[in-house]
């Protein structure tokens, strides 16, 4: 059976309450995201021992952790800016071995310089495929030679996008040091939203092999608003990529309040990966309860 879990990021609290309350809504695992009020992992102050720390309090509450948050633009086009941000994706990944998890997630990036999801013209270019592929390989490495494995989540804005993209770069990175986040929402656009069950077929037929780790969000047209979406989630220091809720035509709300069909969505994972982690994302804390009986309720009517 599919374990649900939710990332801790939606809790903002010291790191006892927010394992206490992630339990009390009865979740089985989290995916972990270093933002706690009373210790401190940021740049440069993460070590094994408030690693193991962290780790220790979400065992003690039953909820292990299954993989670590990473997400920065991985090909930034200011080079110092770049540097710092693949830094700390380094600095997640050298320490993932005492949080419990060998997944660190990050998304592949956008020339963008203002927003981590607005499409740039380069990153559909072989110049941008070339940058972001190096970098890539540079972290599969890295991952690999720390014990860990680097997963890449797809989104149509950035470089690595679509299906075809996913599968090129797991052919020109051929590395046990990289695997793939599961997150069909990612793959759709507005030429293929209303293709719903062909896409989601087409998603599972070519990556099923590649998924490590799955999300649970949903997807739907974006009516007038075709900007980038934003929802307050009651943390004013919360990432971005926690109250990222779309761009253009595409909106991705949290699970049940969208287009997806998580039936087959389930179905199809289920085949090859009856035990996978699935995490609950894009909600603010109000809306735990509703998002969690829903994907319970899926999971239970898929047999899941």
């Amino acid at each position: 059976m599919m374990s649900t879990g939710i990332f801790s990021g939606y809790f903002p609290y010291d790191l006892k309450k927010t394992c206490e309350v992630i339990q009390g809504h009865g979740f089985t695992t989290v995916q972990l995201d270093l933002h706690f009020k009373d210790i401190d992992v940021s740049d440069g102050q993460m070590t094994p021992d408030k690693c193991r720390t962290i780790r220790d309090s979400f065992r003690d509450h039953n909820l292990p952790v299954c993989c670590i948050s990473g997400y920065t633009n991985i090909v930034h086009p200011d080079a110092g800016t770049r540097k710092e941000r693949l830094a700390r994706l380094k600095e997640l990944i050298a320490h993932a071995q005492y949080l419990g998890t060998p997944y660190v997630i990050s998304e592949t990036g956008t020339f963008d310089t203002e927003s981590d999801w607005v499409h740039h013209p380069k990153n559909k270019t072989e110049e941008g495929w070339d940058d972001c592929r190096e970098v890539i390989r540079e972290l599969s490495q890295y991952a690999y030679d720390h014990g860990a494995v680097f997963l890449l989540e797809t989104y149509v804005n950035n470089v690595v996008g679509s299906v075809e993209e996913t599968l090129r770069m797991f052919a020109e990175v051929d590395h046990p040091g990289l695997g793939l986040l599961m997150d069909p929402t990612n793959y759709f656009e507005a030429h293929n939203i209303d293709d719903m069950d062909k896409t989601l077929n087409h998603v599972f037929d070519a990556l099923s092999d590649k998924i490590k780790i799955a999300h649970a969000k949903d997807v739907k047209r974006s009516g007038d608003d075709k900007g980038e979406k934003h929802s307050d989630i009651g943390d004013d220091s919360a990432a971005e990529s926690h109250t990222f809720r779309g761009v253009g035509e595409i909106e991705l709300p949290a699970p049940g309040l969208g287009e997806l069909n998580y039936d087959l969505y389930f179905q199809r994972l289920a085949k090859k990966h009856p035990n996978i982690p699935m995490i609950i994302e894009h909600l603010d804390e109000a809306d735990v309860p509703r998002a969690k009986k829903f994907i319970d309720g899926k999971m239970r009517a898929n047999g899941c």
